[in-house]
């Protein structure tokens, strides 16, 4: 398998609002989009092209919308995915280059951000949100409070719900002359596939849910209105026998940071030579392992990355090439997932870019 470098300069996720607010070339957008009074960007955390593709027969609304795959981020995953769909810089331009970074000498966790106790949102993550301007968002209550959506949905109009039925009927009220674009965030897939994985039921039954919720927002949204859907990152289901400890290099890391299958490690004093070739011969067979310079040099986070950026990255990178996960000891919890994502394989990179116009009639 060879790995994925996302398309900065084509058909990424970071270019779909650019192009749906006119900076950008927008003829490689779905048909559907071209025209439209106004479009509902939505984002359905965690659905990869190879899940939707997998089970495309209980999708009946996803698989009837125009599109196909386009590429998320380096690493694939929320913190570092959404940033790029909102900002529409890389991961390398806006910052947030894993769920877990390293700011100021102390490890941030992006998702749990206290905008009490953590660090400045506007200095760690300074491209402003949708080109500066300042659209609808249609995402969890809960969310409005926490230092990530300060960080990468700062300046919009932030519109809480708690059922789906909610944001069906705030995409409804929003759909009108006084907007172009409404951004909504739902993010079933994900949660369901951390928790019970890609292999039983419960997933399956939340893909059923999910594209229900697309069906109603097309016919919550009049004709002249398009809905386009992509999602942050795709998903690899991981059993608890391809939980990989790092007691092996643990002597030569000074800090931890990324995730299960993106894991940085940040190396001892003088240790960084040691450390990358201890990580190649322990873990070159289940993952590629890239310093931090080739990471950056050869672009897989976009171009760009000041000092201060590369610093949020560990010295050495275990990207997951099979089925596991390479488990921080300060963090057991992950070996209790039993999806994740992060890595350059297609599965996590590939994502979805469809639209649709609405079926509401005047």
């Amino acid at each position: 398998m060879e790995p994925i470098c996302p398309r900065y300069d084509g058909a990424w996720v970071g270019g779909i609002v650019p192009a749906l607010l006119g900076d950008t070339d927008a003829a490689w957008l779905p048909a559907s989009v071209a025209g439209a009074d106004g479009v509902v960007l939505l984002v359905l955390d965690g659905l990869g092209w190879a899940l939707l593709d997998d089970h495309r027969e209980r999708l009946p609304e996803l698989s009837a919308l125009q599109g196909g795959p386009i590429t998320t981020v380096v690493p694939s995953t929320t913190a570092a995915g959404l940033t790029s769909i909102a900002t529409g810089a890389t991961p390398a331009e806006h910052g947030l280059v894993g769920y877990r970074i390293r700011v100021a000498g102390s490890t941030l966790n992006i998702l749990r951000w206290s905008l009490q106790s953590g660090p400045d949102p506007v200095a760690v993550q300074p491209v402003p949100p949708f080109l500066g301007t300042a659209p609808p968002v249609v995402t969890r209550s809960e969310f409005r409070r926490s230092g990530f959506t300060a960080a990468h949905l700062r300046g919009s109009d932030l519109i809480g719900w708690k059922t789906t039925s909610a944001l069906v009927e705030h995409v409804r009220g929003l759909a009108s002359s006084r907007h172009r674009l409404v951004y909504a965030y739902y993010d079933g897939v994900d949660k369901v596939a951390h928790e019970f994985g890609l292999r039983n039921a419960f997933l399956p039954a939340e893909l059923v849910a999910a594209d229900r919720l697309v069906g109603d927002l097309r016919d919550a949204l009049p004709r002249s209105w398009a809905l386009a859907v992509t999602a942050d990152h795709g998903q690899v289901h991981v059993d608890p026998d391809g939980v990989v400890g790092l007691d092996d290099v643990a002597p030569m890391v000074s800090a931890y940071a990324g995730e299960g299958r993106f894991r940085t490690l940040h190396a001892r004093s003088g240790a960084v030579a040691d450390l990358q070739l201890a990580c190649v011969e322990a873990y070159s067979d289940r993952a590629w392992v890239l310093g931090r310079d080739r990471l950056f040099d050869e672009g897989w986070l976009g171009a760009g990355g000041g000092l201060s950026v590369r610093g949020r990255v560990g010295d050495v990178v275990l990207a997951a090439r099979e089925p596991v996960v390479f488990v921080d000891p300060g963090l057991p919890k992950e070996a209790t997932m039993r999806s994740h994502h992060g890595s350059l394989t297609p599965d996590e990179v590939l994502v979805p870019l469809l639209a649709g116009r609405g079926r509401a009639r005047a």
